[in-house]
């Protein structure tokens, strides 16, 4: 081996030293190298390093790179952004679960075989048209809104098809692949700005086999058992594929493609032996009142004082209705978020408007309002606050996790200057500190906002600390018509599953629904309609084996997806320093085999045709 620069000379056979002549080039040849570069072949062996210096050809930029990089994976591209369409597909409003597995098994098999970069571009290509997809709701505030969403989210995701890549050359591959796409929604959970919970796979799972897994580890869960099915759905495809091969047709083959299979479908199935407890010994009659809005979209609101009617009035259409013994009187009434379009703190003509509807239905209202924070000039609170028919105004909620660039702008004064929209949001919401746990006449309810629904953190520790049934008061106005309302109300469905509970969803325009603790939707409302549900909310006090053990499932799991990573990296690092002699990986068979080699070769014949 060389140990210095002068690689141009030799010792000839009598010892002497002589000069080696360059070979000529032949005609039609490329100057430089001719050898394929590991990013060319996708393989993680390393370039040869035995290369005289001086010879090799220079770098490409960066964007000629990712562009070579673009050209190379078309096809798998293209693939990759079917596969993430299709993962849109599996969450309300249409609600086909089972594309989630298909979706998780494309990716799984597109990235396998592929460096970590080509994984990256390829988890890039499944995760911005599928965020596109999914929030296109976002519309309504603007495309650039849901282009620029989904790029960041995106971001997540190509991680993702980064470690997909390189732990597809591990052992027990699925596995790691599974704990993976939980590590993407944990990161994602809670970055940038406190994260984005949209999109998770528990999400699109809230009426599937899986569900009832909520009970035991809540959402990750049953994202993990998802995902887990669909990484196992790739192994078994990939087994199935080398059994074309007569050569390949071993005993041994056939048992680890049935065994794949088996294993996916009793990751599939094992929601159904989780037993979901729904008895309770007490019950409230509840009535949900949604007064509706004068139009959907950015400028719902309407004139002042508009929402507020609106609700006031179905309220008063409810009080008729019991003095008249056509309806039974409900033991407490809810009003949605930002059923106040007004402070009623502030302005006296809207606390006596709902002074009066309650007390003509003669029982404690819920409402949702605006109010100005009382120390703290030029923020506000998204409030649910108690309104007693005797007392007036009580107890309060405010929102703890308010939406960045809908509710708060992250530094504004340096980003207001170079988006104006945000100037749409003139004051900052300031976020709550103490968990919604309020007690609404004879209800001991746990009040959760809006987006909170989406966070597991927000209504664990509202059940934790004693919540009998949850209440997720929304505002759906400005995305009526987008799917979103239906997005939200699959989570609340999650949510009663994961912790027993009774979920009542009160929208302003709809959905609002009265969900049982099994996740069953009892009663709903169309959207932009005026209505009011009534009916009996059980009271449970029993807690689930997920609200007991919290958050630490999802921790292990992310970090097991974080560990995996690692030691394929580290596990690259070793052969590459041994040489050609372990550049191939072992073919070793079945769902957990390394690094296959027929896939090598069939990714390096593609690249040189």
């Amino acid at each position: 081996m060389a140990s210095g620069p002068d690689t141009t000379s030799a010792s000839a056979p009598d010892g002497s030293r002589e000069r080696k002549a360059a070979p000529a080039a032949q005609p039609g040849a490329p100057e430089g190298p001719t050898r394929a570069s590991s990013a060319d072949t996708g393989s993680d062996v390393p370039p040869d390093v035995s290369e005289p210096p001086g010879t090799r050809a220079p770098r490409p930029g960066r964007m000629r790179r990712l562009a070579a990089l673009a050209r190379r994976e078309a096809g798998r591209s293209a693939l990759a952004a079917l596969g993430g369409v299709a993962l849109a597909f599996a969450f309300p409003p249409y609600g086909l679960w089972p594309l989630s597995l298909l979706a998780v098994a494309a990716l799984s098999l597109l990235t396998r075989g592929r460096t970590g970069r080509q994984g990256a571009w390829l988890g890039f290509a499944f995760g911005w048209p599928f965020f596109i997809v999914l929030l296109k709701w976002l519309h309504v505030v603007g495309w650039d809104a849901v282009i620029g969403l989904a790029f960041l989210q995106s971001l997540f995701v190509l991680g993702l098809g980064a470690g997909l890549a390189v732990t597809a050359r591990l052992p027990l591959w699925p596995l790691w692949g599974a704990c993976l796409w939980l590590t993407e929604e944990f990161l994602r959970d809670r970055l940038p700005f406190g994260g984005f919970s949209w999109g998770r796979l528990a999400f699109a799972n809230t009426d599937s086999p899986y569900t009832p897994l909520a009970a035991l580890g809540g959402a990750p869960l049953v994202s993990f058992a998802a995902a887990l099915t669909g990484t196992l759905l790739a192994a078994a495809a990939l087994r199935g594929l080398r059994l074309r091969s007569a050569a390949a047709r071993t005993g041994r083959a056939y048992a680890t493609c049935a065994g794949a299979l088996v294993l996916a479908g009793a990751a599939t199935v094992a929601g159904l032996a989780v037993p979901v407890p729904t008895k309770a010994a007490d019950t409230v009659r509840v009535a949900v009142v949604q007064g509706n809005v004068q139009q959907p979209g950015m400028h719902f609101l309407g004139r002042p004082m508009q929402i507020l009617n609106n609700h006031a009035e179905a309220t008063l259409d409810l009080a008729k209705r019991i003095e008249q013994g056509k309806e039974p009187r409900p033991d407490l009434v809810i009003w949605p978020e930002n059923s106040s379009d007004l402070d009623p703190y502030k302005y006296p003509e809207a606390g006596d408007r709902i002074d009066r509807a309650v007390k003509a239905v003669g029982v404690p209202v819920l409402v949702g309002a605006l109010v100005d924070h009382p120390t703290k000039e030029g923020y506000v609170e998204n409030q649910g606050i108690v309104w007693d028919p005797e007392k007036g105004p009580g107890a309060s909620y405010t929102k703890q996790h308010p939406v960045p660039f809908g509710e708060y702008v992250p530094f504004r004064d340096q980003l207001s200057k170079v988006i104006t929209r945000l100037q749409q949001v003139p004051r900052d919401f300031y976020p709550g500190d103490h968990t919604g746990v309020l007690q609404t006449g004879p209800a001991r309810l746990g009040d959760v906002i809006c987006f909170e629904v989406a966070y597991d953190e927000i209504p664990r520790d509202t059940v934790k600390d004693g919540a009998r049934a949850l209440v997720v008061q929304t505002n759906n106005a400005t995305y009526g018509r987008t799917g979103q309302p239906e997005q939200q109300l699959a989570m609340s469905r999650l949510r009663a599953v994961e912790h027993g509970r009774a979920v009542v969803t009160a929208a302003t325009s709809g959905i609002s629904a009265i969900v049982a603790p099994d996740g069953t939707v009892q009663q709903r409302t169309e959207e932009f309609t005026q209505d009011v549900l009534t009916g009996e909310l059980p009271l449970r006090d029993e807690i689930t084996l997920a609200d007991r053990v919290g958050a630490a499932p999802e921790w292990a799991i992310a970090i097991v997806g974080v560990l995996a990573c690692a030691g394929a990296w580290i596990l690259g690092r070793r052969r590459s320093g041994t040489g050609a002699r372990t550049r191939t990986a072992p073919d070793t068979a079945g769902a957990g085999d390394g690094t296959d080699r027929q896939d090598r070769q069939a990714q390096a014949e593609g690249q040189h045709q």
